[in-house]
């Protein structure tokens, strides 16, 4: 983002992504029509991003890959732009004031294809008959024109059209769905404040079936020749969703969906509100059930409590590796200190060369991250017993519902549930490569 009173601020403050994100403005609602064609793999979309200036500008930048942009309009007005693959650059007919909200309209299309990086193919990605999208943590621009921040939240409205026979599952609450000569429109609503890296569309020809009853709407679209494994394996739905609540507090949003793709994925994929997971993990013996808490947990966090800069990774894999753990004790498995005393045991095998309160980015995704920063978790609960530490997880979740947050924040939030001294442990376990020894637990 530039300004004709700040030049040179077109970059993200995050400095794992420097190329990603946008300064002088936030997003405040983008409302997306997509047209999309299967066999071809074409997509048109027109995106009209609502924003507010945090300052004066002259011009701004949007995050875009690698398709072509027919047409832009700053409130209707015609304005030049410049695309380039991942920025577009665009000047207004007249400087934006301070403190304006404004409208973007943008019309473009193309092939849509997945940003290549150092964690591989990101964004939107083509299937054997569908297509899917895994953003986390920089493939949202390869759909739709963004300000590709964790930190700048907005609400969503998208359409998209596709032929009658694929269903399409946005992440948010379905609005509406229209059908017109052998083609079919689904609006989804997401109103809670959405990262654009946890938005996601999958589309392909599921089935649609509740995935289990309760006061959370749960469902799921699934391949139909699935559905017998898939019933076993998600069986437990509903008791997961009953424990995390227990555990965590009531579940952020209004539903949770899950989607099973007609290919094998390597790992599942994190949307707000949504799952997405290959069918290699539907084998009719419950082999995954601990991706299935993994995925669920990450709606507290990671999607409702958003980490302010991939800096903080650890909050969202910590958690979520230790919801593993702790349903596997709630379930009648192994406890959350035996899970605990093998995964130290690992740790402690491997070479002591990350901490992971700042892994950096070529390590942000290393297991280190997602198993010391569970241990972490289960020595915090240690020192401040089992009371102290479940309240403490509940009110961080609460006072920062769909907001985001930073390691500093909960190591501040930690010590108002304790009198004993917290900082040895938090340097120890986060900000020291050193693994620490394991506390004893009751």
């Amino acid at each position: 983002m530039t300004s004709a009173a700040s030049p040179g601020t077109d970059h993200s403050t995050d400095p794992y992504l420097p190329g990603h994100g946008n300064g002088g403005y936030r997003v405040l609602h983008y409302n997306l029509e997509l047209d999309y064609r299967v066999p071809t793999n074409r997509l048109d979309g027109k995106a009209v991003i609502t924003a507010r200036a945090v300052q004066s500008l002259s011009r701004l930048t949007l995050d875009l890959g690698r398709t072509r942009v027919k047409e832009v309009r700053i409130d209707g007005r015609p304005a030049k732009f410049d695309h380039r693959p991942d920025k577009l650059r665009i000047r207004p007919e007249r400087n934006i004031p301070y403190g304006t909200i404004f409208k973007i309209e943008i019309r473009y299309g193309g092939k849509p294809a997945p940003i290549r990086g150092r964690w591989g193919d990101i964004g939107w990605d083509e299937l054997t008959d569908g297509a899917l999208v895994a953003s986390q943590p920089n493939g949202a621009p390869s759909w739709f024109p963004c300000n590709d921040r964790t930190d700048d939240k907005a609400t969503f409205l998208v359409s998209v059209t596709a032929a009658a026979p694929y269903t399409v599952v946005v992440t948010g609450d379905l609005v509406t769905r229209r059908r017109e000569a052998g083609m079919t429109t689904w609006v989804y609503e997401r109103n809670e404040p959405t990262a654009p890296y946890l938005m996601g569309v999958q589309i392909g020809r599921y089935e649609l079936l509740e995935l289990a009853p309760g006061r959370i709407v749960q469902r799921a679209a699934i391949p139909p020749r699935v559905h017998t494994a898939f019933r076993h394996d998600f069986g437990r739905h509903g008791e997961i969703m009953a424990a995390l609540e227990h555990l965590f507090g009531p579940y952020p949003f209004r539903e949770y969906v899950v989607v099973i793709t007609d290919d094998d994925l390597d790992d599942p994929i994190e949307a707000q509100g949504m799952a997405v997971f290959g069918r290699n993990h539907v084998d009719g013996r419950r082999t995954h059930e601990r991706l299935v808490v993994h995925e669920l947990a990450h709606q507290w966090f990671g999607n409702s409590l958003t980490v302010a800069s991939w800096r903080h990774i650890w909050l969202n894999e910590g958690f979520a590796t230790y919801a593993e753990w702790l349903w596997s004790g709630a379930s009648g498995g192994r406890s959350a200190a035996a899970h605990a005393a093998q995964w130290h045991a690992w740790a402690s095998a491997q070479p002591a060369d990350i901490a992971i309160a700042d892994p950096g980015v070529d390590r942000m995704f290393d297991p280190l991250v997602y198993k010391r920063g569970a241990l972490t978790l289960h020595a915090l609960r240690a020192r401040m017993g089992d009371a102290a530490f479940f309240a403490l997880v509940r009110s961080w979740v609460a006072e920062h519902r769909h907001s985001t947050v930073t390691t500093e924040e909960f190591r501040a939030h930690a010590t108002r549930f304790t009198t004993r001294p917290l900082d040895d442990l938090f340097t120890a376990w986060l900000d020291r490569p050193a693994l620490p020894p394991l506390p004893r637990t009751s």
